[in-house]
């Protein structure tokens, strides 16, 4: 084994792999610039992962890391391999990064405004975010926070625009895509959300289960049990229960607001819709209101990915109400 320090640069990373002789398996991790050096490194080997290294204790040890990586490609070992979409994908995805990127900054800010109003005890209602309301608001801040409070609303007026022209350019990148507007005929699903899921799963058969999207999104229940085994008439049985742990933690974040979203949606917007009226069955048959919204959120999915899968438009006579999720 030999290690070799080289700058990073695409021409140099290339021709260092190049005077590497035979086959050539390259593993990766998951960095700022995992995604380009994925593009121009992929066509020079005959493997490229990217992985999320398994968090440990103790000093951090570049070249160390860099052969326990070696050693867990080798050895077919890597726990957590990481999607890269490829580069016809791009446009769609910096997009969504923008768009999803200015719309935090926008709820920051208006959170920070309504707090410095809140500090003073003063109640405000949806119009303090806009400027014509503004100045009515501001007299009635002492002076060493009226400042504070201008200054976040010239930022909040800077950055609505921004995001107006991130709306814009999603729209345009989710044109390239015809699965987009298939998409944004499930329920719940507008154009945001179908360029959002689109930009995010790029192909649906990454995932062979619904299961394994709901994990991916953040859907998938968690089970625990303290004793697989316990003690009856003198013979070990299995335990007939299993407690649940609440919804997986590794997931997709924005997957998971996506679909919960439209969950929201459907329940509190669309009332003739059949799984608006399944969540009103299952409320009414004693299940917890947010179990019934993540039912939802899982059918919304599952029906997603059936969808991608098939290249179909939603058809909610083909709901099977009736069927566990």
């Amino acid at each position: 084994m030999k290690s070799q320090l080289v700058e990073t640069n695409g021409k140099a990373l290339v021709e260092a792999l190049k005077s590497i002789p035979g086959r050539k398996h390259l593993c990766l991790e998951e960095g700022t610039q995992s995604e380009w050096l994925h593009e121009i490194l992929a066509p020079h080997v005959e493997e490229i992962v990217v992985t999320v290294p398994p968090k440990r204790s103790g000093q951090k040890d570049d070249l160390g890391d860099a052969f326990a990586r070696a050693e867990e490609l080798r050895v077919g070992a890597l726990e957590s391999i990481v999607f890269k979409a490829p580069r016809q994908f791009s446009g769609l995805r910096n997009a969504v990064r923008a768009y999803g990127m200015v719309s935090q900054d926008i709820a920051r800010t208006k959170n920070r405004l309504k707090a410095v109003y809140r500090s003073r005890g003063i109640s405000t209602e949806d119009d303090v975010y806009k400027s014509k309301a503004a100045g009515r608001y501001l007299a009635k801040l002492p002076e060493s926070h009226r400042q504070l409070a201008e200054s976040l609303s010239q930022q909040l007026e800077a950055l609505v625009p921004l995001q107006e022209q991130a709306e814009t350019w999603l729209h345009q990148e989710a044109k390239k895509h015809t699965i987009v507007r298939k998409l944004q005929s499930a329920p719940g699903v507008g154009p945001i959300r179908a360029a959002q899921v689109a930009a995010i799963v790029v192909t649906p058969h990454r995932f062979r289960t619904k299961r394994q999207f709901w994990s991916y999104c953040g859907l998938g229940i968690v089970m625990r049990s303290s004793s697989d085994w316990v003690r009856k008439d003198g013979h070990w049985v299995r335990a007939e229960t299993k407690q649940t742990r609440g919804l997986n933690r590794n997931c997709q974040p924005l997957l998971k607001a996506i679909f919960k979203g439209a969950a929201t949606t459907v329940i509190g917007q669309i009332p003739d819709h059949p799984l608006h009226q399944h969540y009103q069955r299952m409320v009414n048959g004693g299940i917890k209101p947010n179990l019934a919204k993540l039912t939802v959120a899982r059918r919304i999915a599952a029906a997603v990915l059936a969808m991608w899968k098939n290249g179909e438009v939603y058809d909610r006579k083909r709901i099977e109400l009736n069927k566990k999720a």
